[in-house]
């Protein structure tokens, strides 16, 4: 048949010739879409490996020697733990965080809450106002203690203000006032942050089913009675998200502190951040400032852990 149809011959085996590369093409595009995505993430992943996790343990193993400063890789146990509990400063700057992350995380939620409702109404200018709302976060934690050192300095800031307005009795002290200045910094913590927890419930507020609203409308509940009874409850995820957030921003709170109080006066606004970074690196003692360390990266875990579990057993509860 060949030799009859040379031509029809040729046409088939290069017909089988095609076939044989579309085989070759899915098995690459298979690998391609398994394999490339892990290529190009690898590095990251690795590097997060290395200078996140591994440090952590690397600073772990450091909490439980003699370092001071520079690293001793002798083993001695948790002396450096029992060291840093016999100092009073520590118990201090746990506190002090205590108070400021308390107060932080509270009034942020209500402040945030309350904006986000306000906006929810659909009222005029709502854009240039979330804008407005939302700007603080756009600066550093430096420049707002900066900005807030200045507003609350008795011979610069608000007190001179309001004195030159007739009023001298006026007194805005709590800067240098060593049982009111742990409270400045909640003030300038509740200034930079609340407006990005409006954003985020603002969002959620958003996502809740109009059908719901006007339905409890349409049985004579008030506008107060289907925001606690409904709204607010359907913004569980936000909160936890909420929480993780501004509990991370408490415990870390170290450059607000130190360009607004610098931890003082003494150490009545002293953090866990500001004691772990001056006993590491101007102390020459590593091994406690380690510890430190290990102790802030403990209260995380103790935040996060339960506020996961929760969060998980609602949701296998909720499916």
């Amino acid at each position: 048949m060949s030799e009859i149809y040379p031509g029809i011959a040729s046409s088939a085996q290069q017909a089988s010739n095609i076939k044989h590369p579309i085989p070759l093409q899915r098995r690459f595009q298979t690998f391609a879409d398994i394999w490339l995505p892990r290529l190009v993430l690898s590095p990251t992943i690795l590097l997060s490996l290395i200078f996140v996790y591994g440090f952590i343990g690397f600073t772990a193993y450091l909490s439980l020697t003699p370092s001071r400063l520079m690293p001793n890789y002798t083993y001695t146990g948790f002396g450096q733990y029992a060291a840093l509990f016999d100092i009073d400063r520590w118990w201090v700057s746990a506190t002090n965080l205590g108070i400021f992350g308390g107060l932080f995380i509270l009034i942020c939620l209500g402040v945030g809450l309350l904006l986000a409702i306000f906006l929810d109404q659909k009222i005029r200018a709502e854009g240039a106002l979330r804008a407005i709302y939302l700007y603080p976060m756009a600066l550093s934690f430096i420049v707002t203690g900066a900005a807030w050192k200045w507003i609350l300095n008795p011979g610069l800031g608000l007190e001179k203000m309001v004195h030159a307005w007739g009023f001298p009795n006026f007194s805005m002290d709590w800067l240098v006032n060593s049982d009111m200045a742990i409270y400045t910094v909640v003030i300038a913590g509740v200034w930079q942050s609340s407006g990005f927890v409006m954003a985020l419930f603002l969002a959620g507020l958003r996502g809740v089913d109009d059908s719901i609203i006007k339905a409890a409308m349409v049985d004579g509940a008030s506008l107060p009675t289907i925001y606690r009874r409904i709204v607010i409850p359907a913004l569980r995820p936000v909160f936890f998200s909420v929480l993780l957030v501004l509990s991370h921003i408490a415990i870390k709170s170290f450059d607000l502190v130190m360009a607004l109080t610098a931890g003082g006066p003494g150490t009545s606004t002293d953090v866990p951040a500001i004691f772990m970074y001056q006993f590491s690196f101007t102390r020459g003692q590593l091994g406690l400032g380690a510890a430190s360390a290990m102790m802030m990266l403990a209260t995380v875990l103790a935040v996060l852990v339960p506020l996961i579990y929760l969060e998980t057993k609602e949701a296998r509860r909720a499916s």
